[in-house]
């Protein structure tokens, strides 16, 4: 028997069991995992609380984590035992020691990498490779606003925007996340909690407002975001952490520049084995150059797993957090 962590209903972070559990064998086209690390991200809550559904109940939880092939189905060929892996999608179950899931949702990762990087990095890191690269054509010189810029995913924004050349406008909830942000190559920020979002993005825009606003946060800031849009740009609404946007009126989208708005998610983008290596590719590439650093802010025991998600969902967790088996 290994450990894992579940939930038998729908609540808060009191409702994650850590328990005994014996995981499957591999189907033939599956492979079982070692967990060594495990990301924790703000999507798990949604399957926590029910936003999201899950198969079935009771159910494990989390889909990203990095460790060592430990089995491999009959007709794997691609990966042996003992390799070093990481994944980001695929079933609900990384917050366990042995986690199995479909071999075509496993990356090999380069000696450049070690497991607590590619835990942390992983799920956001292939989350930004499609916002910055494949959502939307930026180029060097382009204006755009990202919200939760100091958080897991805005940690790397900001630096893969500087890369890139383009200007980061980002939102934050403090001073120090402020500082934070500029520190890791935001061009600007805007403290939420004190300055006027749409405001500040018109002054330092000079009234142009930007091509592209990225927001995780959703119905929280789902109005604001669209009066920050330039004409006929692009609205990313890419998280829900403050609750879905419902009731989206289109004539809305006429109204404040003939703008668009997209809703995607990685699973769309990395839709194949291939495309899933090569966006990681260019990820691990990033971290290997030294233009993205992986930043592990907290560290929890994986029985600890409801202590760790009451940090990430109010807000006290800074970078990435992993869990260790």
């Amino acid at each position: 028997m290994t450990k894992r962590i579940q939930f038998s209903t729908h609540g808060g972070p009191d409702v994650l069991e850590y328990v005994d559990y014996r995981p499957a064998e591999p189907g033939p086209h599956e492979v079982r995992v070692r967990n060594r690390a495990i990301g924790l991200n703000f999507i798990d809550t949604y399957f926590r609380t029910g936003l999201y559904a899950p198969p079935a109940l009771p159910s494990g939880l989390g889909t990203e984590g990095a460790g060592e092939v430990d089995a491999v189905g009959s007709a794997v060929r691609h990966l042996k035992v003992g390799d070093r892996v990481g994944y980001a999608l695929g079933p609900l179950g990384a917050y366990a020691e042995l986690h199995v899931l479909p071999a075509d949702k496993l990356v090999r990762l380069p000696d450049t990498i070690d497991y607590e990087q590619a835990a942390a990095v992983m799920l956001k890191g292939l989350t930004v490779q499609y916002l910055l690269r494949q959502t939307a054509p930026l180029k060097s010189g382009d204006t755009v606003l990202f919200h939760a810029a100091a958080g897991g995913v805005g940690s790397i924004a900001c630096q893969w925007a500087r890369a890139l050349g383009v200007r980061l406008i980002g939102v934050v909830g403090s001073p120090e996340k402020a500082e934070r942000a500029k520190a890791l190559g935001a061009w600007a920020t805007i403290d939420r909690s004190r300055e006027d979002i749409v405001e500040r993005v018109r002054e330092l825009t000079e009234g142009r407002k930007c091509p592209v606003v990225y927001d995780s946060v959703g119905k929280d800031t789902w109005e604001i975001s669209l009066d920050c849009v330039a004409p006929r740009g692009l609205l990313v609404s890419f998280g829900n952490a403050s609750g879905p946007v419902n009731g989206v009126n289109l004539g809305v989208l006429a109204q404040k520049g003939s703008l668009f708005v997209t809703r995607p998610t990685l699973a769309n983008y990395a839709d194949n084995a291939e495309r899933l290596q090569a966006m990681a590719d260019e990820l691990f590439e990033m971290i290997a150059s030294g233009k993205i650093a992986v930043e592990v802010g907290q560290r929890y025991a994986l029985r600890d797993a409801a202590e760790a998600q009451a940090a990430l969902t109010s807000r006290k967790t800074t970078g990435s957090t992993v869990l260790l088996p």
